[in-house]
């Protein structure tokens, strides 16, 4: 038996103002959310992007959906925050009184990102040429600005949670603290603390993954065939399930009742389609990387497409997929397996 005075620190109940949680070694959490949906409204409203040519400023967030929280174990600060920032944007060229709006996402705000991996989607209401090129122009010198202000939304929640969370011990003396943010690691420290790392498996676990290589011929023309892919209305039809679509480069899409989502990486219509494509069921934040060419002949279109990154378990149903869900379908609804040259 410890003599007096000399046992376990972690056990000793202190004289302290509140008389719980010693040494801050219990877990002590925060929530965040109310303050952080404020903070994010306050950085972006009123953002200004222009140039010589151009003007842009974000004019309204309109939703934020996720949540934050604030974290102590064993005196030392974790930070968990996830959110969906959805908004409203305006502009014009300086040489025009014109003025063309749309709406902005910022769809990946957490953790599990740094700060310069943050996306920045930007849409227009109108198709236009000059639309597209005020749309662009805000998407990619506005990206920067961006990921500047979650940058500064980070340090202020670090600053404005830190106070109180880790709670003074014997004296009033203020027990110093480590700050633990960035990609991965708060979830990585609170592991270490409730897993027995002499039994876990490591945290980060490879997958092992397949290519799919594939050729379909469809009895229509390539710009026929693009729009089945890349028009709302018609994937849809095919699909028989709501779909949402922004066809342009980063854009997202969602179909077969969200059980299949991703991203366009490049579109050159009725020649090319590259697309990050997951299914609902593969593990968290895993993307393949699907690439559609078209080639038409006299007769007919032949739609050459691979598919990299296919976690190895999934592929025979993923391979199978194609055929049920895309393929056969499209050529039933459209009439693509019959000639009409």
């Amino acid at each position: 038996m410890a003599k007096w005075g000399e046992g376990d620190p972690r056990w000793i109940v202190e004289e302290r103002p509140d008389g719980t949680n010693v040494n801050n070694w219990h877990w002590v959490e925060k929530n965040a959310t109310g303050w952080s949906k404020d903070r994010l409204k306050e950085l972006l409203t009123g953002i200004v992007i222009e140039d010589d040519k151009h003007f842009c400023e974000l004019k309204e967030v309109t939703s934020i959906e996720g949540e934050a929280s604030a974290n102590n174990r064993k005196a030392k600060l974790i930070f968990f925050y996830e959110f969906v920032i959805k908004g409203e944007w305006s502009g014009k060229f300086k040489d025009s009184d014109k003025k063309y709006k749309g709406k902005f996402e910022i769809p990946n705000l957490s953790e599990e990102n740094d700060t310069d991996e943050i996306d920045f989607n930007v849409t227009v209401s109108k198709d236009s040429d000059e639309a597209f090129k005020l749309k662009e122009f805000l998407r990619k010198s506005g990206v920067a600005l961006i990921r500047q202000k979650m940058a500064d939304y980070l340090n202020d929640l670090r600053h404005e949670y830190s106070k109180g969370v880790i709670l003074p011990t014997k004296g009033g003396q203020q027990a110093p603290a480590k700050t633990v943010t960035g990609t991965n690691k708060s979830k990585e420290e609170m592991n270490k603390h409730v897993v027995d790392t002499k039994v876990s498996k490591p945290l980060g676990v490879k997958i092992h993954t397949k290519k799919i290589v594939g050729k379909e011929e469809f009895k229509c023309r390539a710009e026929d065939l693009y729009r089945a892919l890349t028009d709302v209305q018609m994937v849809q039809a095919f699909s028989a399930s709501p779909v949402e679509m922004e066809v342009e480069k980063g854009g997202r899409f969602s179909l077969l009742h969200g059980n299949i989502t991703g991203d366009f990486v490049e579109l050159i219509p009725n020649q090319k389609i590259v697309q990050r494509w997951r299914v609902k069921s593969w593990p968290d934040a895993h993307y393949s990387t699907v690439t559609f060419e078209f080639d038409e002949k006299d007769d007919c279109t032949v739609l050459n497409y691979t598919q990299t990154g296919v976690p190895d378990t999934e592929y025979e149903k993923t391979k199978e997929g194609w055929s049920i869900n895309y393929w056969n379908r499209m050529k039933q609804v459209f009439g693509f397996g019959s000639s009409i040259y």
